[in-house]
């Protein structure tokens, strides 16, 4: 059993050594892929990942999934406590745990874990989210989540989805096709920025909403 323990503390050790270099190494690097990307890949049989860097990025996109995913984004440093404490009583009150990522958590989970849900999982989110704000601007951070999301049908990132969806570069989105993209990231698998259903019209519209709330903060904003 002793013995047992030891390999698994080193692996474990292993493990986080490999997550601490390979976050040092995008702060610059684009990362080859994704544990999703393998996933996906037999399934779709190729792959769309087109990494650009943040200048060639909608700051409408930016805004988009930040009023759609994470309000708070320039404001925490990895992880919303207020909202970890309404998921929380959410819980308490209905017995339904709800997620609470961040953007960073999410971007942390894409980068380095599993798909799927799980308490195991959601508990490793959170120290490699700290440790993304620790090593990266948010800038970064961002420049990553929207490099490296998935958009539907094995297109991962805003350039591969722009392109597919709107025929034009992510630079090039304007404020409603950023806001139907950010509106289908719940599921984008079943639901397309292209040919919206009547939710994800909804969706977009609540989340043009926010926006306009976001365009006199600065923060961490274009």
């Amino acid at each position: 059993m002793r013995r047992l323990l030891r390999l698994l503390g080193r692996a474990l050790l292993g493990l986080v050594a490999v997550w601490l270099l390979l976050a040092i190494a995008y702060r610059w690097l684009d990362p080859p892929g994704t544990p999703l990307m393998l996933l996906r890949w037999p399934v779709f049989g190729a792959i769309d990942y087109r990494p650009v860097p943040f200048a060639r990025l909608s700051p409408a996109l930016e805004r988009a999934v930040i009023a759609s995913e994470d309000e708070a984004f320039c404001l925490h440093h990895g992880v919303d406590l207020n909202q970890v404490d309404a998921a929380w009583q959410e819980f308490e009150q209905r017995g339904r745990l709800r997620g609470a990522s961040t953007i960073t958590m999410q971007t942390a989970r894409n980068l380095f874990l599993w798909p799927g849900g799980g308490v195991f999982r959601k508990a490793l989110e959170v120290p490699l989210a700290f440790l993304l704000e620790a090593l990266m601007s948010k800038q970064r951070i961002m420049t990553l989540y929207l490099d490296v999301i998935e958009w539907g049908d094995g297109r991962f990132g805003a350039e591969a989805a722009a392109l597919h969806y709107f025929h034009k570069n992510a630079a090039r989105l304007d404020r409603h096709e950023a806001a139907l993209l950010a509106a289908v990231l719940p599921n984008p698998n079943r639901m397309s920025p292209a040919r919206p259903s009547p939710y994800v019209h909804e969706r977009a519209a609540q989340i043009e909403g926010r926006m306009a709330r976001l365009e006199g903060y600065t923060g961490c904003l274009r």
